[in-house]
């Protein structure tokens, strides 16, 4: 299938490496002006020089204001992505604040406030647009040792839904992606519990 996305700019989070980096990739093959956000210069070095089209950026989405502002200096866009997301494996009991605090901000709140300003200019320009979450089947599904990264993802999940019905009558779509197991970036450590997370699925 043809899939052309001439004409339209497209942020994605999380572009270093991974899924983000192979969305990032693909938008600018399909021709839209895609610009890139991670927090390491080094996976967008090599991200600029897979695919120079792409416009980098190094941000810290964990941290609201700065982020915030440096958003809002990219301008408009037609698309959004937000797949920047990070985990911290530990039992429920030994979690910690800064954990929780590392894996929330990140997965949540930052989603949140690149969300929150992507979609006021959409709406705004009435302009339309698209904006798509990664979450996870673990929101779903639980999974041990991953209470805060499970939270998140049920949280983005909760707030697709509330964005969705406050922005739809603005023509901006949603979908919600509920990733499960991938083989790159820290994915790819994950492969020895991939059968029995698949057979813990309850449909």
């Amino acid at each position: 299938m043809d899939i052309q996305f001439k004409g339209k700019r497209a942020l994605v989070t999380g572009a270093g490496k991974g899924i983000g980096r192979a969305i990032a990739m693909k938008l600018a093959l399909c021709g839209a002006e895609t610009v890139a956000i991670s927090r390491t210069q080094a996976d967008l070095d090599s991200l600029k020089a897979e695919s120079p089209s792409i416009e980098t950026h190094v941000i810290d989405l964990s941290v609201w204001s700065s982020a915030k502002k440096a958003l809002e200096a990219l301008g408009h866009f037609d698309l959004l992505v937000n797949n920047a997301g990070v985990s911290r494996i530990a039992p429920f009991t030994e979690v910690t604040e800064e954990d929780f605090d590392y894996v929330f901000n990140t997965n949540f709140k930052a989603l949140f406030n690149v969300s929150q300003v992507v979609a006021k200019s959409m709406k705004e320009k009435k302009s339309g647009g698209a904006i798509v979450h990664l979450s996870s089947a673990a929101s779903k599904q639980g999974l041990n040792n991953h209470a805060v990264y499970c939270s998140t993802k049920g949280a983005v999940d909760s707030l697709t839904m509330v964005m969705a019905l406050e922005l739809g009558p603005h023509k901006v779509t949603f979908e919600i992606l509920l990733i499960s197991f991938f083989l790159e970036g820290w994915g790819g450590g994950y492969k020895k519990q991939l059968k029995r997370f698949i057979c813990s699925i309850f449909l």
